[in-house]
C-alpha cells in the first residue's frame, strides 16, 4: 500500500503542515525500510451533537480489518510506526478531544468514547476483525465491546485494565506543561517538554509534539483540542473505572492483554482480576516496552497483531520476527 511522496522536517524545524510528512522519519526511527509514502488519508466522521471524530485511514477506505485506539493525551499518530510495520488496512481514531477530533468536556469517560467509536467504526471499518486499544483507548474499547459486540470481534488491550488508578504513572512536570495555554514557538514547547522528559530523545519528543500541538492564527502554539481539560473522573477514588470491570466481565470476544515490560501500570492484582473475569484471556509481555508499547516497541506489537489477524503466519516470516523480545505470561 504505497504511493509516491517525499518527506520533510529537520530535527529542530517547525513541523510541516502535512501531517503525513514525518512518516519517513518515523519509519527510520523504528528501523523500518522506507518504500515510499503509504496510501494513507485523513477522514472525519460526524458523531452527533455537531461534533466530528478524526481518523487516519491506512490502505483502501472501507477495507480496514484493524481499528487502533490511542491513550489519553495522545493521537492517532501514536500508531504510525506500528501501521508502517504492519502494512495492513487499518483505521487509527482520534478520540474525542484529542488530535484533530472536536473538543469535549468529558475527555476521560470511556463509556462516552464508546458511543462515538460505535459510529466511527461502523462508518470507517465495517469489516473490522480486531480492535486494539492502549490505555484510555483500551478502556473505551471494553465499553464498546460490552455494548456492541459485533463491532469488536477480537480485542487487544495494550497495557491497561480497569484497575488503573489516576496518578499511577505521574509526571508532575509534564502535567504542569499540559496546563500551559500556549507557547511562543514550537522550539520553546520542545525545550520545555524535553526538560520534563529527560530520559527520552529530543527527536522522538519532537515527533510526538508535531501531532499534539497546533499553530494558532497569532503564530503561537497550543495543545490540540481538549488537552487542558479536567483530570480523569474519580481522582482520589481508588476504583474510578469500577464499572468498566463489569463491562470486561461481559465480553464474549477473544481477549489479549499486552503488558509493557518496563511499565508498572498493570499490577499483579489487576492481572489476577482480569483472569478471574476472563479466564481464557491471553497475556503477552513485550520486553523493553513502556506503557506506550506502540511507541517504544512498535515492531514487536505489530508482529503480535499480525499473528492474531493471521494465526497461520509463518513464525520465521519478517512479520513474525518483529515479535522477538516478547513472551507469553502464564
Amino acid at each position: 500500500m504505497t504511493e509516491g511522496g517525499g518527506e520533510a522536517g529537520g530535527a529542530e524545524e517547525d513541523p510541516p503542515e502535512d501531517e503525513f510528512a514525518l512518516l519517513r522519519e518515523t519509519a527510520t526511527r523504528a528501523g523500518l525500510p522506507w518504500r515510499g509514502r503509504p496510501v494513507v488519508e485523513r477522514r472525519f466522521v460526524a458523531v452527533g451533537g455537531g461534533r466530528r471524530l478524526g481518523a487516519v485511514v491506512w490502505g483502501d477506505p472501507g477495507a480496514a480489518e484493524l481499528v487502533l485506539l490511542h491513550g489519553g493525551m495522545q493521537s492517532a499518530h501514536t500508531w504510525d510506526a506500528l501501521s508502517l510495520s504492519l502494512g495492513r488496512p487499518a483505521v487509527a481514531v482520534d478520540l474525542a478531544g484529542h488530535g484533530r477530533s472536536d473538543p469535549v468536556d468529558w475527555l476521560f469517560d470511556p463509556h462516552a468514547h464508546a458511543d462515538d467509536l460505535a459510529v466511527a467504526i461502523g462508518t470507517l471499518a465495517p469489516a473490522v476483525r480486531l480492535v486494539a486499544g492502549m490505555s484510555l483507548g483500551g478502556l473505551s474499547a471494553v465499553c464498546l465491546a460490552a455494548r456492541r459486540p459485533h463491532l469488536v470481534p477480537e480485542l487487544v488491550l495494550v497495557d491497561i485494565t480497569p484497575g488503573v488508578v489516576p496518578g499511577r504513572r505521574r509526571n508532575p512536570a509534564m502535567e504542569e506543561l499540559m496546563r500551559v495555554a500556549s507557547f511562543g514557538t514550537f522550539a520553546e514547547a520542545l525545550d520545555r517538554v524535553a526538560a520534563a522528559n529527560p530520559s527520552r530523545s529530543r527527536r522522538a519528543l519532537r515527533l510526538g509534539l508535531a501531532h499534539n500541538l497546533r499553530r494558532r492564527e497569532d503564530g503561537r502554539w497550543e495543545w490540540r483540542a481538549g488537552h487542558r481539560a479536567a483530570p480523569a473522573p474519580g481522582v482520589g477514588d481508588r476504583r474510578p473505572y469500577a464499572a468498566v470491570w463489569e463491562d470486561l466481565g461481559r465480553l464474549v470476544c477473544p481477549l489479549t492483554l499486552v503488558r509493557g515490560g518496563r511499565s508498572g501500570v498493570v499490577t499483579e492484582a489487576d492481572l489476577a482480576e482480569l483472569r478471574r473475569r476472563q479466564p481464557a484471556a491471553r497475556v503477552e509481555v513485550v520486553e523493553g516496552a513502556g506503557h506506550s508499547v506502540q511507541g517504544t516497541r512498535p515492531v514487536a506489537l505489530a508482529a503480535l497483531l499480525a499473528e492474531l489477524l493471521d494465526p497461520t503466519l509463518d513464525p520465521t516470516s519478517d512479520s513474525a520476527r518483529g515479535g522477538a523480545g516478547r513472551r507469553a505470561e502464564s
